[in-house]
């Protein structure tokens, strides 16, 4: 989206425990420690000299401050907010709401045309509705089998076609047994890339067992592939 539309990208990647200041801004602490020296050195210590302290020259900007000031030249992804908790959650929907924030010592920073802003979730927990309600909601499912091929071939450059179809086959019958984490494109790329490493030409049930960790990762889902491994590799 940023490319056709010829915008810059701006990441925010959430994660557990990540709070305002990671996200909008941070005071760079450091320099002022460093400033406060050089004034104390020179005597220097009014009111003005300290304001200065927290003036734009010290203002660390995180992405959602970034993506505040650069507008609509910006495309700003907000990826996995489903690891983020609830507080983070509810901050970021009034942002996204007014998309305007306020820094006591500078002002308030509003965007003129706000950035074009995408939200992804892994659904490692439910977001509130109230956020989701503002959002144009798409589900990103599996590729075809087709479009998996040519992922597969872009990311592993190298590998045959011939091994990219069989692998691609194979997951998508791994996808139809019931486990407890269907394998993902990712995966299917680890698998090919697995196999290449160790020299295999082919994807048989041989080499298919001894590389079944790159592709599936649960304890109960490996006991569950290997006794349907003959069916997952000839289909039948």
């Amino acid at each position: 989206m940023a490319s056709v539309l010829d915008r810059r990208l701006i990441r925010l990647q959430c994660y557990e425990g990540i709070d305002t200041n990671q996200a909008l801004y941070e005071w760079d602490y450091a320099r002022q420690m460093l400033q406060i020296r050089a004034l104390s050195e020179q005597q220097v210590a009014d009111d003005t000299q300290v304001d200065k302290l927290f003036g734009p020259k010290f203002l660390l900007e995180r992405p959602l401050l970034d993506a505040l000031r650069a507008g609509d030249r910006a495309v700003l992804l907000i990826d996995e907010i489903d690891r983020a908790d609830d507080e983070f959650e509810a901050f970021l929907l009034e942002l996204l709401s007014d998309f305007q924030i306020t820094i006591p010592e500078i002002g308030t920073v509003t965007a003129e045309q706000p950035p074009l802003v995408v939200l992804t979730s892994n659904r490692t927990r439910e977001l509130h509705d109230a956020l989701k309600r503002r959002c144009l909601y798409h589900w990103v499912g599996y590729p075809s089998p087709e479009r998996e091929v040519e992922i597969v071939l872009v990311r592993a450059p190298g590998v045959s076609d011939v091994l990219a179809r069989k692998v691609v086959a194979a997951v998508n019958r791994l996808r139809e047994l019931d486990l407890a984490k269907p394998p993902g494109v990712a995966e299917t790329i680890d698998w090919v890339n697995t196999l290449t490493v160790l020299g295999e030409a082919d994807l048989d049930v041989r080499s298919a067992d001894d590389t079944l960790g790159a592709v599936v990762k649960e304890r109960d889902d490996l006991e569950l592939v290997r006794e349907n491994l003959e069916n997952v590799i000839s289909g039948g």
